[in-house]
């Protein structure tokens, strides 16, 4: 069994009677791994992508059992530390990177690293549809933050945004 498959059986368990979060880490890691592969991402930083992508909520957890609810800074915040739980085995510089991006994934304006900015605009991809986000929200997200070829040809894709709108 692949790294990656034994991560997402750890959190989905970690994630147990929580469904909702359990389907956004699988819709967030599949769209950065559509958009991963399609950048022609190395293995290994395909491999923390698809890492980051399973485990990169898991803040919200300990959020909201100590504080009630779960912000971006606080998953920001608390993430790393229940990511490392979940990462057992994985090699120290991947566990530091995969921790760095979830320490920063509500954090768009210094955005460094190929697999952090993916992580960021598949995240978007399935917030955009989960948060039912208006036309004009997703555009201007679309044009500020994206930066990859595929993840803006699906956000295009996925919310019509290329259809011609006749009154």
């Amino acid at each position: 069994m692949k790294r990656t498959d034994e991560l997402l059986y750890r959190t989905i368990d970690y994630f147990e009677g929580m469904p909702k979060r359990i389907q956004h880490l699988l819709k967030v890691r599949d769209f950065a791994l559509m958009i991963g592969e399609n950048e022609k991402l190395d293995e290994r930083t395909l491999e923390i992508l698809e890492a980051v992508g399973i485990v990169h909520d898991v803040g919200v957890k300990p959020a909201a059992a100590l504080y009630g609810h779960s912000t971006a800074r606080l998953q920001e915040e608390l993430g790393p530390d229940e990511a490392r739980k979940l990462l057992i085995g994985w090699p120290e510089d991947m566990v530091e990177r995969i921790c760095y991006i979830i320490a920063h994934h509500h954090t768009y304006d210094d955005i460094q690293g190929a697999d952090y900015q993916i992580l960021v605009e598949a995240d978007f991809l399935v917030n955009f549809f989960e948060h039912d986000n208006n036309e004009k929200t997703i555009r201007h997200t679309l044009e500020t933050i994206f930066r990859t070829n595929k993840g803006k040809q699906l956000c295009r894709t996925m919310f019509g945004l290329d259809k011609q709108k006749f009154a």
